[in-house]
């Protein structure tokens, strides 16, 4: 197998595991009243309370303003709704580097920007939304270990780039 070619199978392994992460986390805001009732049936079962005393408090304070929500106003899910959405359309994002990297590293660059971005949201908007500190923590690492494997992707598409003729695509023969 040539430089080229290791490289952009590669590139195309981590930005396929980059938006399968993507989905998941898109698809997993559609339920949230279901999934949290879930995840606190499954931490009492395991006696979290006794040893996360604050996380099963928030669980329990999280479903009922979810519960309550979509009792009396499930529009407000609807913005939850479009959050998913708004992952799958990034994903889609994705077939640009996967098809020509170098033409579309500037794709895995907004995703950087954007997995940045997420640190500085988790703390202006958690706090004003009285969201714990621990809790944002939790969604800050989105954002840091998101951009682990784009930064893979962003340095192996300028190493493909550098063996790559000028203009020329960069896509495997």
């Amino acid at each position: 197998m040539s430089d080229r070619a290791a490289l952009l199978k590669g590139i195309r392994v981590w930005l396929v595991f980059f938006v399968v992460c993507l989905v998941l986390s898109g698809v997993t805001a559609f339920p949230l009243v279901t999934e949290l009732r879930w995840t606190e049936e499954v931490l009492r079962s395991l006696s979290a309370g006794e040893y996360l005393p604050g996380l099963m408090e928030w669980i329990e304070r999280v479903r009922d303003g979810l519960d309550a929500a979509d009792a009396g106003y499930p529009f407000l899910l609807y913005g939850t709704d479009w959050l998913a959405f708004a992952h799958l359309v990034i994903a889609v994002a994705f077939y640009g580097p996967y098809r020509d990297p170098v033409r579309n590293v500037w794709v895995v660059e907004f995703g950087m920007i954007a997995c940045a971005g997420i640190v500085p949201l988790a703390l202006i908007c958690g706090p004003i939304r009285g969201i714990p500190l621990w809790w944002s923590a939790i969604d800050m690492a989105f954002g840091v270990f998101g951009v682990i494997p784009l930064y893979v992707v962003r340095q192996k598409i300028k190493r493909l780039e550098a063996l790559s003729p000028y203009g020329a695509p960069a896509l495997a023969g």
